[in-house]
């Protein structure tokens, strides 16, 4: 991969393209189920891209492509050969150039989702490939998981708790998860859905379209 496009601290220009919304969490909370909601319920008012990042495979791109969620050519795979929080925050030139050519063939669009391979609670995007990050995690793991913080879940400018179905299987108590999330966020917003019952997200679709309106806004 290519050089180390790496910056914490300042977003990169926005004037002229599309805001980048970067998904990451760890395997099996939903990102692609959400990455693909997100997709049909904002593709009839938006001009859309996503990028799927997966180890070896283009896995969750074709899921995506089967879905039918948009045309396939606006769907982009990277296989990273690496861990996933590698491509998306220490060397991300194969994100960005994937990025880059979905705007330069499809622009102007007004969203990019770039979504993370599965990863660990550190796993954050740099800043200079995603403008806003939306950090999933799943209920399966125990209500304890919020509270252990990490960038992913501190520092993500949304956190979403996905398969709020599965708590009572589980033994989660949502509103352990709800609290403990609300106290290491400092004020950033928590959602909770299921997707699988919930398939419109309405609450996240709403999210991201403020965001997008933020970004047109910021740039205009």
């Amino acid at each position: 991969m290519g050089a180390n496009h790496d910056d914490h601290h300042h977003a990169p220009d926005g004037h002229g393209r599309a805001l980048r919304l970067g998904v990451g969490g760890p395997v099996g909370s939903g990102k692609t189920a959400l990455v693909a909601a997100l997709c049909r319920a904002l593709g009839p008012s938006l001009q859309l891209g996503v990028v799927t990042n997966d180890i070896y495979t283009t896995e969750d791109a074709d899921f995506l492509r089967r879905a039918g969620v948009l045309d396939e050519e606006r769907i982009a795979a990277v296989e990273t050969g690496c861990c996933p929080h590698t491509a998306i925050r220490d060397d991300i030139a194969a994100n960005l150039d994937a990025v880059e050519t979905l705007e330069h063939r499809f622009g102007p669009l007004d969203l990019v989702i770039v979504e993370s391979g599965g990863d660990n609670l550190t796993a954050t995007f740099s800043r200079g490939l995603a403008d806003r990050q939306i950090f999933v995690l799943d209920v399966s793991g125990g209500d304890k998981v919020p509270r252990k913080g990490g960038p992913g879940v501190t520092a993500a400018d949304l956190l979403v708790v996905n398969k709020t179905d599965l708590a009572p299987m589980v033994g989660a108590d949502l509103g352990v998860m709800d609290r403990d999330a609300a106290a290491v966020r400092g004020g950033r917003p928590v959602l909770f859905t299921s997707v699988r019952q919930e398939p419109a997200v309405a609450e996240v679709a709403a999210w991201v379209t403020d965001q997008v309106k933020s970004w047109r806004h910021e740039y205009a």
